[in-house]
């Protein structure tokens, strides 16, 4: 008997956990591990069991993979039993009517519409006169039929998005049906006090009211003085060719590439979580509210600590603003939040596009047409995004100048500028762009390529054979350029090159705007330097000539250029070679010939002989047809024995016809100043690229692609090879 009890107390316990978890299910439509853990306390391994057996029964379902807590990827809709629908949408006709005529006019028992009454009861849609059986009256009530139907659609648009519908959007919606209700009425129907009711009135103050009746025993009514634009997200139009998720600050979006045939480009779609117009209007309200107790100071503007800081602070407000007055779950009050950072602190929606770690470029051209942006594998695609009028992006780009002391105006209609996290920006006015004010935003990439990124199939950016080779004049301190096209990669080729320098050297980096990114092991003595225009009285001006020859005077091991512009610049760089320091830069060029005319040739005009202190001339491509980069061609220096203009000796190249990397050439100087300065002979050499090859091959296979995680082996290689090259033999 003791055994039976306890199995009859255990399975009432699982029922009662079970119908826990299906009413949180219910009240958010969707949601996640994470957020259920929080809500009902349990632990993952017990929600996990319990969600499969209610999938079993058909109660819930399960899209994705269950135990991923970070992705919106366990979506749970509670499956309705079968709903006297039929009989609201009756009631919705009539208005009222006896359960006699209700069970004759749906074909259906007498005793079928007295068990809908009660459910329907129940709820408060509807309630009983003369309760006589099978004389009863049904009388619906009007208003919450109509916040019954509301949330119906409001639970079918749960199925495909995630939506926050607040009590104002359903306030909103009622009053858009039945243009003014009592206080009282609207109270009851909400579930609120009047105080929160009166509130909520006064924030969305545009767009209803209260009016107070000349006759005190009378109840204030609530009407809607101004109506609400719904926006529709549209549906993805033509054929999905590539779709993935993001996360920006706490909001995931699913990102959808189409394709159509009436479309030069690909279509960029965004799908956000779809939040209500009237919960948007109280963001607003705690938007200003905020705004207006936090002070900023134009030192705090200056100062990207200090904004980061009250970047901090702005979060905070705004959550503990959307948590005081909105009635929703956590996961609601960090999308909520987050949307109003972006809208305080940032950008608005073009803070999602800077989120996608696959787009490099993205462009404002005018307020009348999308934004446009460029994606790494699909090239320019146009987005869903745009921007509300010509003042807004006007807005934009001032907020951005104001962040690191530039200015944007009638007098001054050009600005180059960057974001505090590095993105390079340029902002222009009309009438200088003619079709409007535009912003272009170079991305500062969060996560950048490294080597074993570009040698994956994925990329095949360079081979593994080649990048082995540049990996041992890095380490051996032989002085490289980089060249190529706009856009081709050149600087986050140099990047990628630059995280094989060993911890124990000193990095002085020199940029107009911080592109160049290191691995950890390197930020203990590295030092970014970057340029800074003249104020608008031209004054306060840091060129790249001042900070290069600052660098010297800073015992730097190795110095990298952002990019070679002028003739004092590399005239400068280039002495640095020649009094002992390993230098690093990009330049505009084609080819290693078109590369060595331009240092050459005016207005670089570096003499032969200067030009001989460089190793390594490594040229990057942009297939714009296939919308690839390769490493076109790698080519070293040979310097002239009879005071003639130097030679060039190609190492590799890739063969577009065929798509692959060939070794042209045995490499001469390079293998010669090797064996000579480090001992080496020909045979070591061969192992330790080998070795090197062996290395970025194992990276690759395991998938060791982040900036830190490939810095960290580098690490290891430099401390000790052997222990390393065991590691990987095992």
């Amino acid at each position: 008997m003791g055994l039976l009890t306890k199995a009859l107390e255990e399975n009432e316990k699982n029922k009662k956990i079970k119908n826990q978890l299906i009413d949180v299910i219910a009240a958010c439509g969707k949601t996640d591990l994470k957020h259920l853990m929080q809500a009902t306390g349990m632990r993952k391994k017990e929600i996990t069991e319990i969600a499969k057996e209610l999938k079993n029964e058909g109660i819930i379902d399960i899209k994705g993979n269950l135990p991923t807590i970070r992705k919106y990827i366990y979506l749970g809709e509670v499956k309705a039993k079968p709903a006297p629908k039929d009989l609201i949408d009756l009631l919705e006709s009539k208005g009222k009517i006896t359960v006699k005529d209700a069970a004759s006019m749906l074909n259906v028992s007498v005793e079928t519409i007295s068990a809908w009454s009660k459910d329907l009861m129940h709820e408060g849609l509807i309630y009983l006169k003369n309760p006589r059986f099978g004389q009863a009256t049904l009388i619906g009530d009007d208003i919450k039929i109509k916040k019954f139907r509301v949330l119906s659609t409001i639970s079918e648009k749960r199925k495909t998005q995630w939506v926050i519908h607040t009590k104002a959007d359903l306030l909103i919606a009622l009053l858009e049906k039945e243009k003014s209700m009592t206080l009282n009425q609207a109270i009851n129907v909400l579930e609120t006090d009047e105080q929160h009711l009166l509130d909520l009135v006064k924030r969305l103050g545009k767009i209803v009211q209260v009016e107070y009746p000349t006759n005190p025993l009378s109840n204030p009514k609530i009407q809607l003085v101004q109506g609400i634009t719904h926006l529709i997200d549209k549906a993805i139009e033509g054929t999905v060719i590539n779709s993935y998720e993001m996360d920006a600050d706490d909001i995931e979006v699913g990102v959808s590439i189409s394709t159509k045939p009436e479309e030069s480009m690909p279509l960029y779609h965004l799908k956000t979580p779809y939040i209500g117009e009237a919960t948007k209007a109280l963001l607003k309200s705690f938007t200003d509210e905020i705004s207006d107790e936090i002070a900023i100071s134009s030192d705090d503007i200056m100062d990207p600590k200090r904004m980061l800081e009250l970047k901090d602070r702005f979060h905070e407000a705004a959550t503990d603003a959307i948590r005081s007055h909105l009635e929703v779950g956590e996961m609601d009050v960090r999308i909520l939040s987050a949307v109003m950072l972006h809208d305080m602190f940032g950008l608005g929606d073009i803070e999602l596009l800077l989120h996608d770690d696959w787009l490099e470029e993205i462009c404002i051209n005018t307020s009348q047409y999308p934004v446009t942006a460029y994606h790494k594998r699909h090239g320019w695609v146009k987005t869903n995004i745009k921007v509300e009028d010509e003042r807004m992006v006007y807005n934009f780009a001032s907020q951005i100048g104001r962040k690191v002391e530039r200015e944007i105006t009638g007098l001054s209609p050009i600005m180059d500028a960057h974001l505090l996290e590095g993105d390079r920006v340029n902002a222009t006015l009309f009438p200088i762009s003619n079709f409007g004010n535009t912003i272009t935003i170079r991305k500062f990439s969060r996560s950048p390529w490294t080597v074993v990124n570009y040698i994956s199939d994925d990329m095949r950016t360079l081979s593994p054979e080649m990048a082995a080779f540049l990996w041992l004049c890095i380490q051996y301190e032989l002085n490289i350029i980089v060249g190529g096209g706009t856009a081709s990669g050149k600087t986050s080729m140099l990047s990628s090159l630059c995280s094989l320098i060993q911890s124990t050297q000193r990095v002085l980096t020199i940029e107009d705007t911080r592109e160049i990114n290191l691995p950890k092991y390197l930020r203990w003595n590295w030092v970014p330097l970057t340029t800074r225009s003249p104020n608008p009285e031209g004054k306060g001006e840091v060129s790249m000539l001042d900070l290069i020859v600052t660098s010297l005077r800073m015992r730097p091991d190795r110095i990298i250029l952002g990019e070679i512009r002028r003739r004092q610049e590399a005239e400068v760089l280039f002495e640095a070679m020649h009094t002992g320091h390993s230098v690093y830069s990009t330049i505009h060029a084609d080819t290693s010939e078109n590369l060595k005319r331009r240092l050459i040739e005016s207005p670089l005009e570096i003499p032969s002989a200067e030009i001989e202190a460089l190793h390594l001339i490594v040229i990057v491509y942009r297939d714009r047809r296939l919308g690839v980069r390769r490493v076109f061609e790698i080519a070293e220096i040979m310097p002239s024995s009879t005071g003639d203009e130097f030679e060039l000796n190609y190492l590799f190249r890739w063969f577009p016809r065929i798509n692959e990397f060939k070794k042209v050439s045995q490499s001469k100087r390079v293998i010669d100043e090797l064996m000579m300065h480090t001992g080496m002979n020909q045979d070591e050499i061969n192992k330790d690229l080998a070795e090197k090859e062996a290395i970025l091959k194992w990276m690759e296979k395991n998938k060791i692609y982040s900036l830190n995680a490939v810095g960290e082996i580098f690490d290891q290689y430099y401390r000790d090879p052997k222990k390393l090259m065991e590691k990987i033999r095992k």
